[in-house]
């Protein structure tokens, strides 16, 4: 399984009270846009201990650091954004191999059970409505401001992105992290950056896709998350210490 050296540092830079299940690099290296000088995101989930729940206070749900870029949802609150199909959240199931740094057993356990997370109607709520968001910053920016122009040409790409990963996931139930095309998507989002009205074609086109019938159930399968949550709730629990007679 891979593991990479120092992962045990990662609850430590964040201060996180558990234990990281699964953890990997996302975001644009990816997908395949990454070039000399781009930040590495990183996003994982961990397991805080079961006795935490059993208080007055419940545990953090998110921990987020800018140094490293990291973000760790805790295990079901991940569950709970993947059930949504929720893009960013979801991808962390459907890394290639060599992108996960941290992958224990019961992380294999949720990667086996990527399936049941996925449903037709939320993964066109989700990328689609995600892409729409990308279209509105567009139309928001300033391309005669550089520093506007290149973050526009960001959301184009990730409208870009989004539109085709949603309708892949539709189409063929897999969902495919790594682009295989990233060239001729950052230069479709180049185009689009300069050229707005260019992606309109492109949201209806996919939202016609996504109304069609495809690979994915209408809704998603609940039971195989609530049953590995349950697992991860066994394997953190610490009994109580008995107090002293």
């Amino acid at each position: 399984m891979p593991t990479a050296p120092g992962t045990a540092r990662l609850p430590a830079a964040t201060g996180l009270p558990g234990a990281v299940l699964l953890s990997g690099i996302v975001g644009s290296t990816a997908y395949g846009f990454a070039h000399a000088g781009s930040d590495t995101d990183r996003l994982g989930l961990f397991a805080a201990p079961t006795e935490e729940f059993h208080g007055l206070h419940r545990p953090a749900e998110s921990r987020v650091t800018t140094e490293p870029d990291l973000t760790l949802h805790e295990a079901a609150k991940w569950c709970r954004l993947a059930l949504t199909c929720n893009p960013t959240a979801s991808e962390l199931a459907w890394l290639p191999d060599d992108l996960y740094e941290v992958r224990t057993p019961l992380g294999d356990e949720l990667i086996a059970i990527r399936t049941s997370f996925l449903s037709a109607k939320a993964v066109r709520n989700s990328y689609l409505g995600y892409a729409d968001q990308q279209f509105r910053k567009l139309l928001t920016r300033d391309p005669a401001d550089p520093v506007a122009r290149r973050r526009a040409a960001k959301h184009a790409r990730h409208l870009v992105r989004l539109v085709e990963q949603g309708v892949g996931l539709h189409e063929t139930g897999e969902n495919v992290v790594r682009l295989p095309e990233p060239e001729r998507v950052r230069a479709l989002g180049e185009r689009i950056a300069d050229h707005p009205a260019l992606a309109e074609p492109l949201l209806a086109d996919a939202a016609e896709r996504l109304s069609r019938p495809g690979a994915l159930p209408a809704e998603p399968d609940p039971r195989p998350a609530e049953a590995w949550l349950r697992r991860v709730r066994a394997a953190h629990w610490t009994p109580p210490v008995p107090p002293a007679r």
